[in-house]
């Protein structure tokens, strides 16, 4: 297997005329290459005058290789090799259906373990059936909505697959999703993504292939409480949410539980520290969402001189400031702003984006640095109350409906209230209302979104246009607390439970919260 790298490519070609062009660079024949696969694929927008594609690509090659520069690699496998040691017949209990908790289900009914996946939301079909009806009448269920159910936050996002974590295990989660109906060019392509709308597919099909390996999926069942036994779990206890006037209770007696609760699972996180699992406040971010028109977006970053039909552009910036930084996240090219709350009398924002990314507006969360610092406070769980007082601020101020307050940038470095929009229109459902975001904001998040907004525009042209669009808050980028696991076991201070994912503080984003649902899952299989 031969890698052929930095594949230069100015117009859009089919993959086979891409392989000639990469067998032209590197003298061999192509007549003798037996198989080919694109290994990355980015676009290089450096030079606007001058844009192009830049691919690696791995061939099987059965000819003479004349080049000196050609690196041989070996075929890449994405078998895991676990020594599995676990044989008692007690069932692990995974708390949690999103991307933790899914892959950890996965590989262990892989290796013969018939996990119970508890989830207080619904399967992400009826999910989606009552996100659609919260947009459009302001309905909000409290355990199925963008924040809970089937497939965790990040189903209603942009569904990247992006992570700075350098781990063996991000592949084999990448060929999964493609194994699951994934378009296949999200293993080579620079920024991954898969969308909403295929997101939604994808979960349903890992749920059922956990389910025809032996899984049991608990729907609408709530855990509220826990029993523990000489320092181990003993019973999981749930709630039937379905049937909110019965009070229903279910054990579920077991030696291993996976709590991949997401971040948004505030509740839990409060019984969990009663019962004496050691907790700690961690950093964490809030900020708003900023909309700017794509097409605008576009031209900053490509330029207009390009023949290639590039996809939408993207952007990634950060502004270190005296005290606090400012970055961007999340970056939805082509989507909108989502309602995220999970709670009545609350506003929540986050970004989604469906596969193809062809709606009208960017938008991109802008966030300040949070650290313990920040606020006042003993409990590891002030962080929590921190985003809730947000929330229910932002939730005042939009007028107490589910509308978000929005603020042009133009009037948020005047420090008054929008009368008018611009340009740009916003996307955030079910409503909007004109606002002054700084009266809820605190000073040193106005202060560092002002630096941070200046400095982005000096590095994408017109990202602190007047007409932008400020829409608050975000604050569920990441979980504020860290449930204790050893690092060794995975293990909290109660053994036998283990914290996974986002939720838990071991992860941000669906690559790393997939990643350390496997690693959990490795963890158990090779436990006796």
């Amino acid at each position: 297997m031969l890698r052929l790298e930095n594949i230069k490519i100015f117009e859009d070609l089919e993959e086979s005329e891409i392989i000639k062009k990469a067998c032209i660079k590197y003298k061999i024949d192509y007549k003798k290459v037996k198989n080919y696969s694109i290994y990355k694929k980015s676009i290089d927008a450096r030079n606007k005058e001058n844009v192009f594609y830049n691919y690696t690509i791995d061939v099987e090659y059965d000819g003479k290789i004349k080049s000196k520069n050609i690196k041989e690699v070996k075929k890449e496998s994405f078998d895991i090799n676990i020594n599995v040691k676990r044989q008692n017949n007690i069932r692990p209990v995974i708390v949690g259906s999103g991307p933790a908790g899914l892959f950890c289900a996965l590989l262990l009914v892989k290796n013969g373990i018939k996990p119970i996946i508890i989830e207080q939301g619904k399967k992400v079909e009826d999910r989606k059936k009552d996100l659609d009806l919260f947009l459009q009448t302001g309905k909000l269920s409290n355990t199925s909505n963008t924040q809970f159910g089937e497939g965790g936050a990040g189903t209603f996002s942009d569904g990247k697959l992006t992570t700075g974590v350098n781990n063996p295990l991000g592949r084999i989660v990448l060929k999964e999703f493609v194994n699951f109906g994934a378009p296949k060019e999200i293993m080579y392509i620079n920024k991954p993504h898969i969308g909403t709308d295929n997101l939604i597919k994808i979960i349903a099909n890992i749920r059922n292939y956990i389910i025809n390996n032996g899984g049991e999926f608990l729907f609408e069942e709530k855990v509220v409480d826990i029993e523990i036994d000489d320092n181990r779990i003993k019973t999981i206890i749930t709630k039937d949410m379905s049937n909110v006037r019965q009070e229903s209770l279910k054990r579920i007696d077991t030696d291993t539980a996976i709590f991949a609760i997401g971040h948004s699972a505030r509740d839990t996180f409060e019984k969990l520290y009663s019962k004496g699992l050691k907790m700690e406040k961690k950093n964490f971010s809030v900020g708003l969402r900023i909309e700017h028109k794509q097409e605008d977006i576009n031209n900053a970053q490509y330029g207009n001189k390009t023949k290639l039909n590039l996809p939408p552009a993207e952007y990634k910036l950060a502004y270190h400031g005296k005290n606090h930084s400012c970055y961007t996240f999340c970056m939805c090219p082509g989507g909108v702003v989502i309602a995220s709350s999970s709670c009545n009398e609350e506003i929540v924002t986050n970004g989604m984006s469906n596969f193809l990314r062809d709606g009208e507006n960017a938008n991109s969360a802008v966030l300040v640095n949070v650290t313990p610092d920040d606020f006042k406070g003993t409990s590891p769980l002030d962080g929590v109350y921190f985003q809730k007082d947000l929330e229910k601020k932002a939730f005042d101020l939009g007028g107490r409906n589910f509308y978000a307050p929005i603020q042009l940038v133009g009037d948020f470095f005047q420090n008054k209230k929008t009368t008018k929009l611009g340009k740009v229109k916003p996307t955030y459902k079910p409503g909007v209302t004109y606002s002054n975001l700084q009266e809820i904001l605190p000073d040193f998040v106005i202060d560092t979104l002002k630096e941070g907004l200046k400095d982005f525009d000096k590095k994408i042209k017109g990202f602190a246009d007047n007409d932008a669009i400020l829409t608050g808050v975000e604050t569920r980028t990441s979980s504020p607390v860290r449930i204790i696991r050893d690092e060794n076991t995975l293990m909290s201070n109660i053994k036998g439970i283990y914290p996974c994912g986002e939720g838990a503080g071991y992860a941000g984003g669906i690559m790393t919260s997939a990643i350390d649902g496997m690693k959990c899952a490795i963890k158990i299989l090779e436990n006796k």
